[in-house]
């Protein structure tokens, strides 16, 4: 079938039918006739002729860290509910913490018809900023601030200092940190530096053993939970950049006959499944992952739809999720 077809069929011009189909303005009577021979004749327009006329494909490359991460699932579920109402299909890479598949990545959709990149990175460094200034699409940042980019992000300093507060007061004072690198600037940097802050603002000291940097899984915080013990075993309470650390960390105090929160109180960030369902529960803060999702992809959708649209950077609350971990 062709539109030409489609018209003959519904007895109106080609053109009612062309502006049908990019939904241009027709009067609701013609838009039923031609409604109803699409329906009959299960008509689908070609992808590839939309695209050439309107010179846009209607689909957004979206690059993730890690998709079988939980917090990553959520921010891709609300990508997706937004794209697909908005009418774009989503082309995803998953590149597995790896920045060198980032940057692979981004020069593949660069170099293929998207409209626009959701970029949630590991890192952002020298080779990433090179990177994002070739791109001849709009791109919006998840989960980290860039400077001069559009991006959504979390306030990461705040929830981290509101987790050690906690900590300090139930009366905790020899307090522990498991942190992720600092060439994270979210979870890495703003978490870390959030730590010490809080001590100094409480004048409670930390010496360097007390801060342990673990990778970005549970058996991170079960290794480093060791070793903080090992140098500090007067300790009565551990941060955790993550959740998935801080289930680490619980499973090796468990097992070494450790009191949780009595003899060592621990909180995490992110508000995980695994923080619900461990005993004791975890006391965390929640971050809004998919929150973070859906306003990305509007952000992207309105910088691909409308001209000269001001890019924004959004940073989004947490929730404190008390529980019995402290």
């Amino acid at each position: 079938m062709t539109i030409t077809e489609i018209a003959k069929m519904a007895e109106v011009s080609v053109s009612a039918v062309s502006r049908y189909l990019n939904d241009g303005y027709v009067s609701e009577e013609k838009v039923q006739r031609i409604k109803a021979v699409i329906e009959k004749t299960g008509y689908r327009p070609s992808k590839q002729a939309q695209s050439m006329r309107t010179k846009k494909s209607k689909v957004i490359g979206v690059i993730l860290p890690k998709i079988s991460s939980e917090s990553i699932a959520r921010v891709a579920a609300g990508i997706s509910e937004v794209l697909s109402e908005s009418g774009y299909q989503m082309l995803l890479a998953n590149t597995e913490n790896n920045p060198k598949k980032e940057m692979e990545y981004l020069q593949l959709l660069n170099n293929n018809p998207v409209d626009g990149i959701l970029f949630s990175a590991s890192v952002f460094d020298k080779a990433h900023k090179e990177a994002l200034r070739k791109l001849d699409v709009p791109v919006v940042i998840i989960s980290q601030k860039f400077e001069d980019y559009a991006c959504v992000y979390h306030d990461d300093y705040g929830a981290a200092r509101a987790m050690i507060k906690q900590l300090l007061d139930s009366g905790k004072r020899r307090i522990g940190h498991i942190g992720v690198t600092l060439k994270d600037e979210a979870a890495g940097v703003q978490r870390t530096k959030a730590f010490f802050d809080t001590m100094e603002k409480y004048e409670v000291s930390v010496n360097p053993q007390m801060v342990m940097e673990a990778p970005f899984v549970m058996e991170g915080g079960y290794e480093a939970m060791k070793h903080l013990l090992n140098k500090n075993p007067d300790l009565d309470g551990v941060f955790c950049a993550t959740d998935s650390l801080a289930v680490g960390a619980m499973m090796y105090l468990k097992e070494i006959g450790k009191q949780i929160p009595e003899e060592i109180a621990v909180t995490g960030i992110g508000h995980n499944r695994m923080s619900r369902v461990v005993t004791p529960t975890l006391a965390t803060a929640h971050l809004h992952y998919r929150s973070s999702g859906v306003e990305a992809a509007k952000m992207l959708v309105e910088m691909i739809e409308q001209e000269n649209v001001i890019s924004k950077q959004l940073m989004l609350g947490y929730e404190i999720i008390e529980a019995e971990s402290v």
